[in-house]
């Protein structure tokens, strides 16, 4: 295991100030200059350090709020892009409700990076924080939401060319961290988890062409591939999909656990979603190799509810059971504002949240 340990985290995204949305749209509109529009920006993430500084996180990140979603370095810095319809998910808004969304996108060309959107976020989140940095960046797998049978095969007759190019933009904005400094890096990769459900693994990836297999095999190696650089700790985060308070898939770890944690060998950490039974038993843990460490996300983003802290010590020895609880930490189970909208959760709720993971966790580890 390289790297220290952060036994209270932060997933990724923070809720996006209503001002930053205002701002965002009359920027769209020509109304604000790029460089007012910049300052807003910074002022929003001023604020999410602050919050995570402030709720006791051993660990903090800029709450991704110069993204338009988690996957901003394969989409707001990347060309080969383009408007469209053509794909859509199968969303859960609860356990009989379900709805087909589409993002707006389809791969119409080659994925090639414009420019790095990580290093402007590091460089700016360094300068202000007083706790360590995490950047999260995300999985080239999660091209596959915008793969289309009929609109991206002109650019890649196989979307694991498309993954292979996506992989190239990670992997240059990695080295480009690494230069910069950064000690932590954290690849999201829910797709990986999305598999565990067998309606999924059919209607999102076997009927557009995308086989489950590859994915778990040559998919993990290329997640594999980007977590080389000395110097720099890796965690890997697993989540069923987490949009506006949505979720895509049900299942428990166990038909994955065992390829997953024993491939992805060069990672140290892996931060789990199991804020909820559709996340399944704590027994696929025993699967992770024991020279790995396990983030448990036992605390919801996607219900304006508050655990209590009894609950999250019950579950975390529980865990324990299956899983060295020396090497255990605890996490959101994903982050707040995966999209631009963001998760149904009050922005005090968040806060309260933020403060009960780091709290649980000084309680339980010191």
């Amino acid at each position: 295991m390289s790297g220290r340990f952060y036994r209270s985290q932060p997933i990724g995204s923070l809720l996006r100030p209503e001002y930053l949305r205002e701002a965002r749209r009359a920027l769209r509109a020509g109304e604000i200059s790029a460089a007012r529009y910049k300052r807003v920006e910074d002022r929003a993430v001023d604020e999410a350090l602050a919050l995570q500084e402030a709720a006791g996180l051993d660990i903090i990140n800029d709450g991704e709020q110069r993204r338009m979603s988690f996957l901003g370095s394969l989409l707001d810095a990347t060309e080969g892009l383009s408007r469209s319809a053509a794909v859509t998910q199968p969303w859960h808004e609860d356990d009989t409700h379900v709805v087909n969304l589409t993002l707006g996108l389809a791969v119409t060309g080659k994925v090639r990076r414009r420019r790095s959107l990580a290093t402007e976020e590091f460089v700016y989140a360094r300068a202000r924080a007083r706790r360590p940095l995490k950047m999260t960046l995300p999985s080239p797998m999660m091209l596959k939401m915008f793969w289309s049978p009929r609109e991206s095969t002109a650019a890649y007759r196989d979307p694991f060319d498309m993954f292979a190019d996506g992989a190239a933009v990670i992997r240059a904005e990695i080295a480009e961290l690494a230069r910069l400094g950064c000690e932590y890096i954290q690849i999201d990769a829910p797709e990986l988890a999305n598999l565990v459900d067998p309606e999924v693994r059919r209607s999102v990836f076997e009927e557009r062409g995308i086989d489950p297999k590859r994915m778990i095999g040559e998919g993990v190696e290329i997640l594999n591939s980007l977590a080389d650089q000395p110097g720099v700790a890796f965690g890997l985060h697993l989540c069923r999909g987490n949009n506006d308070g949505r979720w895509l898939a049900s299942g428990g770890y166990d038909s994955i656990s065992r390829e997953v944690f024993q491939r992805a060998s060069r990672y140290d950490e892996f931060l789990l979603e199991y804020d909820d039974s559709r996340s399944g038993s704590f027994e696929p843990l025993a699967d992770v190799p024991r020279d790995k460490r396990v983030v448990l996300g036992l605390v919801t983003t996607k219900r304006n509810v508050l655990e209590s802290a009894g609950d999250l010590i019950r579950r975390i020895e529980e865990a324990a059971r299956f899983f060295p609880r020396e090497q255990l930490a605890l996490s959101t189970q994903c982050g707040f504002a995966s999209g631009i909208k963001g998760n149904p959760v009050e922005p005090a709720m968040q806060e309260r949240k933020l403060s009960l993971v780091a709290d649980v966790a000084h309680r339980v580890w010191g």
